[in-house]
């Protein structure tokens, strides 16, 4: 097996493959941090080696999408805090500094630490499939919509008069209306157009509600308590299964909400304590923090209550609902482990309402 260490930067990333018994260098590599390069290091390293494990210097925004598009094609990768790599430099018998000694460095220090030491992020079978599903919905969603604002254009340079309400469009009543008013429209170029988009919109409409229907069955069969809790959706579910890429990879609960970008950062000075908002985390999965949150404020009467209490404290907003989110990923590190709680719950007939922080019985 070989060990990949990842020197990550904005515009290009260098790698360098080393054995995992002896730590002797095998090739170094370096691509543009693009997918297609992202891509071409995927096809260097599995010629080199079927057995692999990347590890990836934790620069946050900067290798994090070379993370996420690693794990999207099931790949396992592990982080290494860039502390690690300072000893490895002084001892290293080749002087200097350089994308290539860095990346060595990396991967050297990852096997000095232990591969079984560091967290390893790997999607198993049914996680693979749910992560994939998702990037592809996501990728038709946007070019849906791209089609859909190039026909209301083209709708209102035929005919300004017919207004199609936002959001509409990809529905089938709002599609059978346009398809009724183009047919009234004769045979001109914009509306040959503009009926080959309709087409593609409708065509599009179909493969996303069929993988929606999809992604309900896995997630239930995976993870079934994640669709009990108030505002967790089948999207946001397997979402937060893709992009968490194993929660038994973090021992707590707080090193999960760190990830996620929900756990607040200190900025102190003086006799002053305060914390501020973390930007950092995988995005994504703050982003399905954030959908849950503001759907439990609106509908989910514990959620609401526990928003109100923190505004009477004295927080701002953002405060609150930040207080809100970091409850709701201390959950869903709990629903997401592999543990005997989801099996038994897979048997249950009716649900159980989960309230924010509230563990499973």
């Amino acid at each position: 097996m070989i060990v990949i260490g990842v020197d990550a930067h904005k515009r290009s990333h260098t790698c360098a493959a080393v054995e995992e018994l002896t730590g002797r260098r095998v090739e170094i590599r370096t691509a543009h941090a693009t997918d297609d390069g992202h891509g071409q290091l995927l096809e260097w390293a599995r010629g080199l080696d079927p057995e692999r494990v990347w590890a990836i210097e934790d620069c946050r925004h900067v290798s994090g999408r070379l993370e996420r598009f690693l794990l999207g094609r099931g790949e396992r990768v592990l982080r290494v805090p860039p502390k690690l790599m300072a000893g490895v430099r002084k001892t290293a018998r080749e002087p200097g500094k350089s994308d290539p000694t860095d990346a060595l460095a990396v991967a050297r220090a990852a096997l000095r630490e232990g591969l079984d030491e560091l967290p390893v992020a790997q999607l198993d079978d049914q996680a693979l499939e749910i992560r994939q599903l998702v990037d592809h919905r996501e990728r038709l969603v946007g070019q849906r919509t791209a089609l859909i604002n190039d026909l209301r254009w083209q709708l209102h340079d035929l005919d300004p008069a017919f207004q199609v309400p936002a959001r509409r469009l990809s529905m089938p009543s709002w599609q059978q209306k346009v398809a009724r008013k183009l047919s009234r429209l004769g045979q001109g170029v914009r509306v040959r157009i503009a009926r080959d988009e309709l087409k593609r919109i409708r065509e599009l409409t179909t493969t996303i509600d069929q993988l929606y229907q999809e992604l309900g069955a896995l997630v239930t069969a995976y993870r079934p308590a994640l669709l009990w809790l108030p505002g967790c959706g089948v999207l946001c579910a397997a979402k937060a299964i893709g992009e968490t890429a194993g929660a038994q990879r973090f021992p707590t609960a707080s090193k999960y909400a760190r990830i996620t970008g929900s756990a607040p950062v200190p900025a102190s000075s003086g006799n002053r304590t305060r914390y501020r908002l973390d930007r950092g985390g995988n995005r994504q999965l703050n982003a399905v923090l954030h959908r849950i949150a503001i759907t439990q404020i609106r509908w989910h009467p514990p959620a609401r209550d526990y928003y109100q209490r923190k505004l009477a404290q004295g927080k701002t907003t953002k405060e609150a609902l930040r207080c809100l989110k970091r409850q709701i990923a201390n959950t869903l590190w709990k629903l997401l482990q592999p543990d005997p709680e989801n099996t038994r719950s897979r048997r249950r007939k009716t649900p159980k309402t989960i309230i924010c922080n509230t563990p499973l019985p």
